[in-house]
This record gives C-alpha cells, sequence and structure tokens, in this order.
C-alpha cells in the first residue's frame, strides 16, 4: 500500500477542482440555512383605544417550524386585549430543511475524505480498479439525493416565503375582527437561503457530469 504523500495535480482535474466546489457549497448550505435567523413583524392597532400602530414579531429559523413560533407584543404592553402569544405562524418545514442540511454534511464529510484520497493517496487510486469504482458509485446516490434534498428544500423554501408573507394577516383572527386593524410590516430577506439552494443544485449537477468523466477515463498524463 502506498503511503501518504502530498500530491496537488488531482486538484487542477474536473475530479478534484469539482470536489473542492462541491466541499465549499456544502459548507455554504449547512451554514446559511441551519444557522437562519429570521423575524416578521407586524403592525396593529384598534381605535380609538390605541391609535398608534404597535408592533408584534414572530422570531423563525432552522428547522423552521412555524407553528412553534408565536406573537410576541413589546414587553409589558396589552395590545387590543389580545394574548398574542397565543397566535402562532403556520406551517411546519422541519423534515425538507434538516433533510438538506443533514445531507449537507454528508457531502461536506465526503469531499474532505475524497480529496484526502486524491490528494494524499493519488498513485493508490489510480493504481485500483475498485477505489475509482467504488468512488464513482458514492458520488452517483450522493448526487441523486444531494438532488432531491435541494429540490424538496425549494419548495420548502418557497411555501415558508408564502407562509410569512402578507397574507399571515388574514391568516390571524383577531385581525379578522372590525375593531382591530393589522397591517404587515416586514419580513427579514431570504436571500442567503436562494443562493444556496442555487449553488448546491448546479454544483451537484457539474460533480455528476465532471465525475464521470473523470472517473471512467483514463486520466491525463499530469494527473500523476
Amino acid at each position: 500500500m502506498s503511503g501518504f504523500q502530498i500530491n496537488l495535480n488531482p486538484l487542477k482535474e474536473p475530479l478534484g477542482f469539482i470536489k473542492v466546489h462541491e466541499w465549499i457549497a456544502s459548507i455554504f448550505a449547512f451554514a446559511t440555512c441551519g444557522g437562519f435567523k429570521g423575524q416578521i413583524e407586524i403592525q396593529v392597532s384598534c381605535p380609538p383605544t390605541i391609535t398608534e400602530n404597535k408592533t408584534i414579531t414572530a422570531t423563525f429559523g432552522y428547522p423552521f417550524r412555524l407553528n412553534e413560533a408565536s406573537f410576541q407584543p413589546p414587553p409589558g404592553v396589552n395590545i387590543c386585549d389580545v394574548n398574542w402569544k397565543s397566535y402562532v405562524l403556520i406551517g411546519d418545514y422541519s423534515s425538507s430543511a434538516q433533510f438538506y442540511v443533514t445531507f449537507a454534511v454528508f457531502v461536506f464529510l465526503y469531499c474532505i475524505a475524497a480529496l484526502l484520497l486524491y490528494v494524499g493517496y493519488t498513485s493508490l487510486y489510480l493504481d485500483s480498479r475498485k477505489l475509482p469504482m467504488i468512488d464513482f458509485v458514492v458520488t452517483l446516490v450522493a448526487t441523486f439525493l444531494w438532488l432531491v434534498s435541494t429540490s424538496a428544500w425549494a419548495k420548502a423554501l418557497t411555501d415558508i416565503k408564502i407562509a410569512t408573507g402578507h397574507n399571515i394577516v388574514q391568516e390571524l383572527s383577531p385581525c379578522k375582527k372590525k375593531e382591530i386593524l393589522c397591517y404587515f410590516g416586514s419580513v427579514t430577506s431570504m436571500g442567503s437561503l436562494n443562493v444556496s439552494v442555487i449553488e448546491f443544485h448546479c454544483v451537484a449537477q457539474a460533480g455528476m457530469q465532471w465525475h464521470d468523466l473523470g472517473t471512467l477515463q483514463p486520466p491525463p498524463p499530469g494527473f500523476k
């Protein structure tokens, strides 16, 4: 068995180059999704008792169990004699979010192992018949599950945007009363979540295509 010897040439080839991008994308995916915190604000008033708009907020984040995110009025303020803490956002998207983050962590760990093999045991990888095939099969399965998890999370993200959008005012029963006026205030931007979905999806597709080329075809002379 060949000993550990650093050889950076594989990183210049599609097989190693795409693995690095997959590794970076996986970090970005579980960091942005797993660390996301957002807040929705709604302005409430009930003239003539309260003429000024008071703000109630609901904080949400990973794993996006919105049905556990209750609205909070300002401390010590009674807004329209309503117990706002008993009202929550709608929906539970934890399964899609957790699947997405968990698989991103798996891809992160697998890319580290694969890069260690490419860079540290290049000769062993090239001389073996089983290692490239095992690597190919694992990448094939991982890419398929990667695309599935990304698609599921993309759908869940769309639903989260709807659940935290302007329509939430219509879903709150106190806001349906004539004496209570509710206006949608704002919601935290989810731009980072959009980018993570797009990048994760694109890198997965590219990784499958380039891994196919890099594994099944003889490596170029400069690979060793």
